[in-house]
């Protein structure tokens, strides 16, 4: 439900516009250097304000309330949580009757009988990420080894973002993108087939990122139009390198040494300028809807260091189960 790992596991809580967001993060070895001055530079990455992003201005500080003493982690469960302060909650009243294509509002009425949090997306919107980057600081501590960098590659299926970003604040509309996240470092042998391959577990976690729509490791998709002397990668080293990296690190969801190679695609945010048709739930009938509320027209653009801190969690959670076994 709310919860991932096994001996690195977080649990995420709060409503978009509710008193806070948060992440509770259990099972995190005792004695790592930890403080809230060390989760800023990754949260900054993800703030909006920048082109394309929402223009709600949070200040997105984390208060760590438990497993922190003198400086270090306790080995108790860490809570860290965020105030929600920059709240318009008006904006969305409308949308109990008339839910938005796309968004989870007409499932999450129809799952909760009407008792969810709507306002700004409650327990759905992209907001609560914040724990998710919030953790993956933590997570990196414990797999100090692994470099994770990941970085939007392109919108709208187009390179050229800045320009796209331009078009779709003008027409009011909103675009998707593709975020390719890399990770070295990684031992051999992390991953446990057949239910828990690395592949399963961290795409597992990418999909709990709200807007998530596809995952691919490797060669991807694209292998299917390949042939086994194409696709297979030679072994040239004891160290497990290979001559290409089509598997993208990984056999048999077992790490193989070589970078962690994947994409992540992620959808145009349903939010938008542009009028939409939608089902009244009072009159029956499919009416106009005006969305108010602020909104990214590319959460694309706040994703990468969101998938960076979902890999470093899994990772991190893989690190101790080889550890302990």
């Amino acid at each position: 439900m709310n919860s991932f790992g096994r001996l690195f596991r977080v649990t995420i809580f709060g409503e978009s516009h509710g008193a806070s967001v948060g992440i509770n993060i259990d099972g995190c070895p005792a004695g790592l250097l930890l403080s809230e001055s060390d989760l800023i530079p990754d949260l900054a990455r993800r703030k909006s304000g920048a082109k394309g992003t929402t223009p709600r201005n949070e200040e997105d500080l984390p208060e760590i309330i438990s497993g922190i003493f003198n400086g270090h982690t306790t080995g108790a469960p860490i809570t860290i949580i965020f105030r929600n302060k920059n709240t318009i909650s008006k904006d969305y009243q409308n949308l109990v009757t008339s839910p938005r294509p796309g968004h989870a509002d007409f499932v999450a009425q129809e799952k909760f009988k009407g008792y969810q949090d709507y306002r700004g997306g409650g327990h759905f919107s992209g907001r609560l990420t914040l724990g998710i980057v919030a953790a993956g600081s933590v997570a990196k501590k414990i797999i100090d080894q692994v470099k994770i960098n990941a970085q939007l590659t392109s919108v709208e299926g187009r390179t050229d973002i800045d320009r796209a970003i331009d078009e779709a604040v003008a027409t009011k509309d909103s675009i998707g993108g593709i975020v390719e996240c890399r990770a070295t470092g990684i031992p051999i042998g992390w991953g446990e087939p057949f239910f828990d391959s690395i592949e399963s577990c961290i795409a597992h976690i990418v999909f709990a990122i709200p807007a998530t729509k596809g995952i691919e490791f490797g060669s991807g998709f694209s292998s299917s139009a390949m042939r086994g002397s194409e696709h297979n990668d030679t072994i040239i080293a004891a160290d497990g390198k290979t001559n290409s990296n089509h598997a993208g690190g990984i056999n048999g969801g077992i790490s193989n040494g070589n970078e962690l190679v994947f994409r992540v695609a992620i959808k145009p945010t349903s939010s938008i300028g542009v009028p939409q048709q939608t089902l009244n739930r009072e009159s029956g009938s499919v009416e106009e809807l005006v969305i108010n509320g602020r909104h990214d027209a590319c959460i694309a653009l706040r994703v990468p260091v969101v998938v960076e801190a979902a890999t470093a969690i899994a990772l991190a959670d893989f690190s101790l189960i080889n550890k302990n076994s």
